[in-house]
């Protein structure tokens, strides 16, 4: 068996991606692995390291950056940083695995720069902004100028659709999921 590829998944928050992931992460044909994350925030109970995270100190976290050891990273808050660790990447790869990267538009954009064609990058939009509000407000987990912060960061990241290899629109759900799943089984078959 060959060396897995690496799948990229991008999208505003809201669009859809993490379902559309389950949706297809078990599918046998796919051959797909979630990598574990790497993160300076403390394990919540019952949190495994190295299954749930690789739990670092942000010393260890500094080093893994100035070492290159990361496929990807971001501060998500003041000094909680999460990241991609390079051996994850390539432990999965080398079971013939294809990894899935469920990050942000920028993180998506700068692994696919340093992958090229090892790398498919898919960016999940909503059909509209409008759409996207809207399904936030029936989430009914945010507050009003909550959702007003995240759509206009979506209207933001919906800028970098165009750095991906493909765009799938999440208008029905059943028909993102079956083009998601068909452009990963064209490109890791190629």
């Amino acid at each position: 068996m060959g060396k897995g590829k690496l799948i990229i998944i991008s999208a505003p928050s809201g669009c859809g991606k993490s379902t559309i992931i389950s949706h297809i992460i078990n599918d046998p044909e796919l051959r797909l692995s979630f990598s574990v994350s790497a993160t300076t925030r403390q394990p919540r109970t019952g949190e495994v390291n190295g299954k749930d995270y690789y739990f670092l100190t942000q010393e260890e976290f500094n080093d893994a950056i100035a070492e290159n050891a990361l496929v990807e990273y971001q501060e998500v808050y003041a000094g909680r940083f999460y990241g991609t660790l390079r051996s994850e990447v390539e432990r999965i790869q080398s079971d013939g695995k294809n990894v899935v990267l469920d990050i942000d538009v920028k993180g998506g954009v700068n692994v696919k720069r340093e992958y090229g064609n090892n790398a498919l990058s898919i960016f999940i939009k909503p059909p509209s902004i409008e759409t996207l509000r809207q399904r936030l407000v029936n989430r009914g987990t945010d507050t009003e100028e909550a959702i007003n912060q995240r759509v206009a960061k979506a209207s933001l990241e919906l800028t970098y659709a165009e750095k991906y290899d493909a765009v799938v629109v999440n208008d029905v759900l059943e028909e993102a999921v079956a083009r998601t799943r068909k452009l990963i089984l064209e490109f890791t078959n190629n």
